[in-house]
């Protein structure tokens, strides 16, 4: 009787630091976890390191994620290009840890929009995608941006290449992409995202 107790405790405790392991390797990137390295990740400038390369932390190999709770890689170089499929959760992430982007050139594509201050008649400049919301398009995902070359027509699709910068505006702060190019694109990508 006692052997079959200890038999079965052993089996228990087996069985539980297997499934451990077993969650964690099966929520890696290599193994469909959600850190797509060829969507989010950073680059040196003019680096020609390939998108999916692994980063000094993974030397060691792929740490475990939760394709939930994953956030977006922080940038490793000077340039951080956003891309499509996780459009929301970078630029999210940016808003939220700023100080680790400030500085960084962000490039990234979406449409050009313009927003006119009602009160003071100033025109604020935007590169954005649409985001889901409860009643359709409701939620704009993206960065203002500003320069002293002309604006393209509102609703272009463009690619906006430039440095986060922060500023202050009637006491509140603000982000905005210091542009080096605005270019207006032929091919449109996907105007409402949902990651």
């Amino acid at each position: 009787m006692k052997k079959t107790i200890a038999l079965i405790i052993i089996c228990a405790l087996l069985a539980l630091a297997g499934c451990q392991g077993g969650a964690a390797a099966d929520s890696s990137p290599g193994n469909g976890g959600s850190a797509p390295a060829d969507d989010a990740g950073a680059s040196p400038a003019g680096g020609d390191a390939p998108s999916d390369s692994l980063s000094p932390d993974d030397a060691e190999g792929p740490s475990p994620a939760s394709p939930h709770a994953a956030p977006p890689p922080r940038p490793e170089g000077n340039v951080v290009e956003i891309k499509e499929k996780m459009f929301i959760a970078q630029t999210n992430d940016i808003y939220y840890n700023a100080d680790d982007y400030l500085g960084k050139i962000l490039k990234y594509e979406g449409l050009f929009d313009i927003y006119t201050d009602s009160n003071t008649g100033v025109d604020y400049y935007f590169v954005i995608r649409y985001g889901p919301g409860c009643c359709g398009i409701d939620a704009n995902a993206g960065f203002e941006v500003a320069w002293d070359k002309g604006y393209p027509n509102q609703d272009d699709w463009v690619e906006a290449v430039g440095v986060l910068e922060d500023y202050e505006e009637d006491g509140v702060p603000y982000l905005r992409v210091a542009l080096s190019s605005l270019t207006v694109l032929d091919v449109r990508g996907a105007e409402v995202v949902t990651q």
